[in-house]
C-alpha cells in the first residue's frame, strides 16, 4: 500500500501524508516532528503513545493523525537511489546532516536553531547549533533527549540521560 493510499484511509490527502512520512524518516521511524494545516499544525508523535498537535483541543483530528504516523511508522517506501553528498565534514554523508556510517541514530530531534543525534553504537553525540557540528563522548551514557533552556550556546543545553539531567558541557568532545 503507498503512503497516498494509507493516508486516504485515515482522510488525509496525498500531501500531508508525504510530509507524515518525511517527518518519521527524520525522526527514524520511531517519532515525528511535523508542521502541516491537515495535521493540525506543528505536532510531535512518538511510537509509544505521546501525541500533541497545534489543534490540541481537536481530540478526532489527534487520534486520525495518531492512527496515520502509526500505521506509516511500520511502512518503508523504496527510496531512489541518491549520489551521496559531501557533508560539513568533508566525508559521504546520507542526506541527513550527520555522517553516513554512523548510521540512524538512536535518538534525534530538533529545537530553534539546535538538533541533535545520539548514536550508541559509537557512543557519540552530535550537536548542530547555527549550523556548526559538533561531536561528543557519551560513554555509556543512554540519552533519552536533549532541551535547550533559556540562553545560547552549548551552556543552555541540557541532556536527559540514564543518569539524571546533565548539562552538555559533562561531556568530553569527541
Amino acid at each position: 500500500m503507498s503512503i497516498e493510499e494509507i493516508a486516504a484511509r485515515h482522510g488525509f490527502s496525498a500531501d500531508a501524508g508525504r510530509a507524515a512520512y518525511a517527518a518519521l524518516q527524520a525522526g527514524g521511524f520511531s517519532q515525528a516532528q511535523f508542521s502541516h494545516p491537515e495535521l493540525g499544525g506543528m505536532g510531535q508523535w512518538m511510537s509509544g503513545g505521546m501525541m500533541m498537535i497545534g489543534d490540541m483541543f481537536n481530540d478526532n483530528l489527534k487520534w486520525r493523525v495518531g492512527g496515520l504516523l502509526s500505521e506509516l511508522s511500520q511502512h518503508r517506501e523504496p527510496q531512489p537511489a541518491m549520489a551521496p553528498q559531501q557533508g560539513s565534514w568533508g566525508f559521504a554523508q546520507s542526506g541527513n546532516w550527520w555522517p553516513a556510517e554512523l548510521g540512524s541514530p538512536a535518538s534525534s530531534g530538533s529545537q530553534n536553531d539546535m538538533a541533535y543525534a545520539w548514536f550508541p553504537a559509537s557512543r557519540r553525540l552530535l550537536l548542530r547549533l547555527s549550523g556548526d557540528v559538533f561531536a561528543f563522548d557519551t560513554g555509556d551514557l543512554s540519552i533519552y533527549g536533549v532541551q535547550q533552556q533559556q540562553g545560547s550556546g552549548m551552556s543552555s543545553i541540557v541532556l536527559n540521560t540514564s543518569n539524571g539531567p546533565m548539562n552538555l558541557l559533562g561531556l568530553n568532545h569527541a
